[in-house]
């Protein structure tokens, strides 16, 4: 096969717009959450509140022990969802995320593994034919099968046109 074609195949394998009808989900990789994870993110941001580096501390809290960020489990959320099969058929046709909304119904502990649940909420079409916007809820959880987050992504897509129908 030569280059052109390979090209030419995977393009035909994208996810567009049309695609992603409301009811749409998928299921991410899981990983967990290391000290490593909670100490690199600290050090990162300069995030160095005691209920997420000072376990002494943290015990004191009505967690009992430290937590994750919420923005490095939005991260872990972020990087799950990227490196998932689905998500990465969506690259060539997504134009940008428009917006993220987070919520943290639970915390996340150091070794609490998580995986994300995305569903497709929204479709709508824009002004220009040539794109529209996708809403997805994307649920971070745990090995304890609980919500630890929720995402509310709105992406912009490109839809398909006569040159990249199937």
């Amino acid at each position: 096969m030569t280059e052109t074609n390979v090209l030419d195949e995977i393009a035909k394998a994208s996810i567009y717009w049309e695609d992603l009808t409301p009811g749409t989900t998928y299921t991410t990789s899981s990983r967990t959450i290391t000290e490593g994870d909670v100490a690199a993110f600290a050090a990162l941001t300069g995030d160095f509140n005691k209920v997420h580096v000072d376990a002494e501390y943290a015990k004191g809290t009505i967690f009992g022990q430290r937590i994750a960020h919420g923005m490095l489990v939005a991260s872990f959320m972020a990087g799950l969802t990227s490196r998932s099969i689905p998500n990465q058929l969506m690259e060539g046709a997504l134009f940008s995320v428009l917006e993220n909304r987070l919520k943290f119904p639970k915390p996340s502990f150091i070794g609490d593994t998580l995986r994300v649940e995305i569903e497709v909420v929204e479709q709508r079409e824009t002004s220009r034919p040539d794109r529209g916007i996708i809403a997805f809820m994307r649920r971070g959880i745990n090995q304890r099968n609980e919500v630890v987050a929720e995402m509310a992504a709105t992406c912009l897509f490109k839809r398909r046109t006569p040159a990249n129908t199937q």
